[in-house]
């Protein structure tokens, strides 16, 4: 080797090592810092004991020698409702972590609130500092906490697949629950109600559920009214009751599929609900016959909104409907299945299909109509659509399978915005509809059904229907009034 060739080897030799000893070299500057991927984590809304999902942030070594961080803590120490788990060693308090020159570690945040009698949201603040060389660096640590009912599974239905864990609204029979509208610290105070497994209505109980009341589901968790229980919702405008499931960061706020389903049973007249939001679940409401086909099969909604279900919206079996001033909409499959036969009444209520949630849409039409179970048929009494709106992002949006039985199947749309069209049956009748028109949705994507002036819904309804129920329609779902002789197809004027 030339000598030339020798020097120059030996020269980058050396490079490499004083460069790899002033990597390894601490650096112990007073002055230096580290930079943060972000300088606050804000955890959305979280339920007493029940914690949140992790958030983690990256602190990175821009500078050319390692660091070593002497301590990183949370500021209200052992009290804190913060809990750091710091390049993999858990505590509120880890010291001396070490970051090589341009590298970096992740420090991953939980938080837990603890019980409180407030009953409005309150924030939880906390800092984590780092202390390095003297200095000391900081990022913020925030979180919505509120107290809530929480209700735990104590036993558990054994079906053919498993375990259905339950509890019940009361262990007493003959009894009204009621949730909202009580004084504060009371079981019927307005504090939100948070479901672990089915909750249900026994046999002979009532849950009456007050205006404002939030109720949080756990992930599989349902409201079942049991065969004979009764529920009534008595949401109010602009104060209505919520039904979702109880993750409240921003990455669930329109997820579907969150929890399971309201669930009604045959044997009372009186279930309702009104002025209710139902949403990210996996069916919004079923309401079916379990035991007994004889009536009373009955439930009545209003003024509410079912919608981002990742199944489908409404779903009955044999059952008796009737809606009014309601959205069903953006569900992956139909938003609205009614089943082996019952008796159904739809009026001004938009059903509207434009689901974008896990690649869209499964090819169901917003509105499936049948009266067979297998190859049992059911009675259908009657099915009237008045004065409302099927319409979605297919090409047809409606499906009548019904077979033939005695007596006759009934079935009347009028006055109404159909997307596709209504099969020739004589047991069909269309009166005044409109077909294929424009929908004239503000913004189906994110939920707006109210109508922009050029839709065909506009000026589409019949009077004479509101004039029958002007209680309930002589409003709409927002409280705007109907004249009757301007009304529009759907829940919104």
């Amino acid at each position: 080797m030339s000598r030339f060739w020798l020097i120059t080897v030996v020269s980058v030799c050396l490079s490499v090592s004083l460069l790899s000893c002033k990597k390894d070299k601490l650096l112990t500057d007073p002055s230096a810092t580290v930079q943060f991927s972000q300088d606050s984590i804000l955890f959305d809304t979280v339920f007493t004991t029940i914690g949140s999902t992790t958030r983690n942030i990256r602190v990175i070594n821009n500078n050319n020698q390692k660091i070593n961080i002497s301590s990183v803590y949370l500021e209200k120490g052992a009290g804190s409702a913060f809990f750091l788990n710091v390049d993999g060693v858990p505590g509120k308090t880890v010291n001396d972590v070490e970051i090589l020159a341009h590298d970096s570690i992740y420090i991953f945040v939980q938080v837990n609130v603890n019980p409180t009698s407030a009953l409005s949201p309150l924030i939880i603040e906390d800092k984590i500092l780092f202390n390095i060389n003297g200095n000391v660096q900081c990022v913020r640590l925030e979180a919505w906490g509120q107290d809530a009912h929480y209700h735990f599974p104590d036993r558990a239905i054994q079906y053919k697949n498993g375990f259905l864990p339950y509890s019940t609204v009361s262990q007493s029979n003959n009894v009204t629950v009621t949730w909202g509208g009580g004084a504060v610290g009371q079981p019927d105070d307005n504090r939100p109600h948070v479901i672990y497994g089915w909750l249900v209505v026994d046999s002979t109980q009532k849950l009456i559920i007050n205006p404002g009341i939030k109720v949080y589901f756990h992930q599989n968790a349902g409201l079942w009214v049991y065969r004979y229980g009764t529920l009534q919702v008595n949401g109010a405008l602009n104060n209505e009751v919520v039904f979702q499931g109880d993750r409240r960061e921003a990455d669930y706020a329109d997820m579907p599929g969150q929890w399971d389903r309201i669930w009604i049973n045959e044997g009372h007249t009186d279930n309702y609900i009104n002025y209710a939001i139902i949403k990210n679940s996996f069916i919004g409401i079923q309401a079916s016959i379990l035991l007994d086909p004889n009536p009373p099969r009955r439930l009545k909604i209003t003024n509410t909104i079912v919608k981002n279900c990742s199944k489908w919206g409404l779903y009955t079996q044999y059952f008796e409907v009737w809606s009014a001033n309601s959205v069903f909409a953006n569900c992956k499959e139909y938003c609205a299945a009614l089943s082996w036969g019952g008796k159904y009444t739809f009026l001004h209520t938009t059903f509207a299909n434009y689901y974008s949630q896990e690649g869209g849409r499964g090819g169901q039409p917003a509105v499936h109509i049948d009266n067979y179970d297998g190859s049992t048929s059911w009675p259908m009494d009657s099915v009237y659509f008045a004065n409302s709106i099927i319409e979605g992002s297919q090409s047809s949006e409606i499906e009548m399978d019904v077979r033939p039985y005695t007596p006759a199947p009934k079935c009347k749309f009028s006055n109404s915005l159909i997307r596709g069209a209504l099969p020739t049956n004589t047991f069909v009748t269309n009166f005044g509809n409109v077909f294929n028109g424009n929908s004239g949705f503000d913004n189906p994507a994110s939920y707006n059904f109210k109508l922009k002036s050029g839709s065909s819904a506009k000026n589409l309804g019949d009077g004479a229907v509101v004039s029958s129920y002007t209680s309930i329609l002589g409003t709409d779902i927002l409280g705007a009034p109907r004249p009757t002789g301007s009304v529009s197809a759907g829940a919104y004027q």
